[in-house]
C-alpha cells in the first residue's frame, strides 16, 4: 500500500479518502503518485486533470487539503465545522474547447397532460437516468437537468483528444437507449450538438442552486439544433462536424436561420450512424495529409525491414510513442510506398468505447476482409465470410460456424452444429484467429 508521510504520521491513500467517503479515487491517486510532498500543494486545476469531476467531490478535497496545511500531526477527522479554505483553492473559469449536448423528450407536454403527475416524474426520471448513464460511458458530463433536457459536457472537466467524436457517439446510443426504455408511454428524444470555445467554472447562485456556468455560442447552438432535430435523430453543428470527419454518415440539413445565433444561416448535419471505416486516422483526414516532415530515416528503416519480409525472412516492427507524434501519419506513408506491390493488409483498430469487447478489433478486421456492407442479408454474410475464410483455410466445417457466431452471423443448415462447452468455443475462435493471421501471410507479405 503506498502512503503518505504528514509530518511524521503515516497516512494511506485508501484511508484517508475513505475518511472523506472518496475512496473510487484511490486507484488515480496512486497512478499518479499523490504523496506528501505533492498533496498539500494540489489545487483545483490538478483535481479535474486527476478526473475528480464532481464539484462537491473536489469541495470535499480542497477542504480536507486545507486542513493537511494548518495541522500538526495527524490529519482530521472530517466534521460538521467548516474548513479553512486557501484562496488557491477556489474554482476558477477557464478557457475550454468544449463539445455540447442537450438532448430533449419529445412530446412531454402532452405526456404531462394525460399522465399522472407521479407516473411522468418516473418516466422523466427513467429518462434521466438513461441518458446519465449512456453519456457517462463516454466520457461526458452530465452539467444540468432542466425539466425533461439534459446539459451534457464533452472535454470538461476532463478533456480527450476524441470529444466531438463521444458526444456523436453518445448522441446515437441515447436515441437508441431511449427508445428501448419500458415506461408507462414509448419515448423519443431528439438531441443537438455543437463545439466551440467557451469559458467554464464560475460558479453561479448559491447553497443547493450553486452550479458552473459555461459561457459561449456552443450551448446556446446545441440547444437550437436540437430544436430543429427531428424525433428520435441527432443534429450536429458544422464545428463538431469538421472535428468528426468520416468518423460517422451525415445528411447535409444545409444552411439554418436559427432563433438567437447572429450572423448568417447555421449548417447543420443530422448523424445517421457510425461509418463503415477502415482507418480511423484516415476517416478524420478526408481532406487529405499534409506532407511527412523529419521523418525520413524511420520511413526508411521500415522500408528496409519489408525487403526483407518479401525475401522471405520475417520481421516485425514495433511502432509505439505519445499521442501525437505521427505514428499513423508514417503507417499512411509506408502504405503509400507499398501500394503498387502485393501485398495483404491486416489493419486492428482498439478504442476506449470497446473495453468490453476483447476480440471488437478481430471482429472489424474480419467485416472489412470480407465486405459486409449494412444492406447485406445473412445470407449474403454467410457467403462473403466463407469466400474470405477460404483464402487462408482449407478445411472450412469448423471455422466458418466459429467466425460466423463471432459476427452473429446465423449458419443455419449449411454447417453441422458444434457441440462445444463455453471454454472449448472460445478457445478454437482464438485459434482460428490465430491460423488466419499465420496463413493469410502465405499468398503475400503482411
Amino acid at each position: 500500500m503506498q502512503r503518505w508521510t504528514n509530518r511524521g504520521a503515516a497516512m494511506d491513500v485508501g484511508g484517508w479518502l475513505r475518511r472523506l467517503g472518496l475512496e473510487q479515487y484511490e486507484a488515480v491517486f496512486r497512478q499518479n503518485k499523490i504523496d506528501d510532498t505533492v498533496l498539500p500543494s494540489l489545487t483545483v486545476e490538478d483535481l479535474k486533470d486527476l478526473g475528480v469531476g464532481f464539484v462537491g467531490d473536489r469541495r470535499k478535497l480542497l477542504d480536507a487539503i486545507a486542513a493537511l496545511r494548518g495541522e500538526t500531526s495527524a490529519p482530521a477527522p472530517l466534521s460538521d465545522a467548516p474548513l479553512a479554505i486557501d484562496e488557491a483553492a477556489k474554482d476558477s473559469a477557464e478557457r475550454r474547447q468544449v463539445t455540447v449536448m442537450f438532448s430533449d423528450l419529445v412530446g412531454s407536454t402532452a405526456l404531462s397532460a394525460r399522465m399522472d403527475p407521479e407516473d411522468l416524474r418516473e418516466v422523466i426520471s427513467a429518462y434521466q437516468r438513461c441518458v446519465t448513464d449512456t453519456v457517462q460511458r463516454f466520457g461526458g458530463f452530465v452539467a444540468k437537468f432542466m425539466g425533461d433536457g439534459v446539459l451534457v459536457y464533452f472535454g470538461y472537466p476532463q478533456a480527450h483528444e476524441d470529444d466531438a467524436e463521444r458526444a456523436v457517439g453518445a448522441g446515437l446510443e441515447v436515441v437508441v437507449a431511449v427508445s428501448g426504455l419500458k415506461t408507462h408511454a414509448p419515448l423519443q428524444t431528439r438531441v443537438g450538438i455543437a463545439t466551440g470555445l467557451v469559458v467554464v467554472g464560475d460558479l453561479i447562485g448559491s447553497g443547493a442552486s450553486q452550479e458552473q456556468a459555461i459561457v459561449g455560442e456552443a450551448p446556446n447552438l446545441a440547444a437550437r439544433l436540437q430544436g430543429v432535430a427531428e424525433a428520435n435523430s441527432v443534429v450536429i453543428a458544422e464545428s463538431t462536424r469538421k472535428l468528426v470527419g468520416n468518423l460517422f454518415e451525415l445528411d447535409d440539413l444545409g444552411p439554418k436561420n436559427l432563433k438567437g445565433i447572429s450572423g448568417s444561416a447555421t449548417r447543420a448535419w443530422v448523424a445517421l450512424r457510425p461509418a463503415s471505416i477502415e482507418s480511423r486516422f484516415e476517416a478524420l483526414h478526408a481532406g487529405g495529409l499534409i506532407q511527412l516532415v523529419g521523418r525520413e530515416e524511420e520511413l526508411e528503416l521500415l522500408l528496409r525491414r519489408w525487403s526483407k519480409a518479401k525475401s522471405g525472412l520475417g520481421q516485425v516492427v514495433l511502432l509505439s510513442g505519445e499521442p501525437g507524434i505521427g505514428k499513423s501519419r508514417l503507417t499512411a506513408a509506408l502504405l503509400e510506398h507499398l501500394a503498387n506491390e502485393p501485398h495483404t493488409r491486416l489493419r486492428y483498430f482498439c478504442s476506449p468505447h470497446r473495453q468490453d469487447s476483447a476480440l471488437h478489433p478481430s471482429i472489424e478486421q474480419l467485416e472489412r476482409a470480407a465486405g459486409f456492407r449494412r444492406e447485406d442479408t445473412p445470407e449474403q454474410r454467410l457467403a462473403k465470410l466463407e469466400a474470405v475464410l477460404a483464402q487462408a483455410a482449407n478445411d472450412l466445417t469448423e471455422v466458418v460456424p466459429l467466425m460466423a457466431d463471432l459476427l452473429s452471423i446465423p449458419a443455419g443448415d449449411h454447417y453441422p452444429p458444434l457441440n462445444l462447452t463455453p471454454q472449448k468455443r472460445k478457445e478454437r475462435t482464438l485459434h482460428a484467429q490465430l491460423d488466419q493471421a499465420r496463413d493469410w501471410p502465405r499468398a503475400s507479405p503482411c
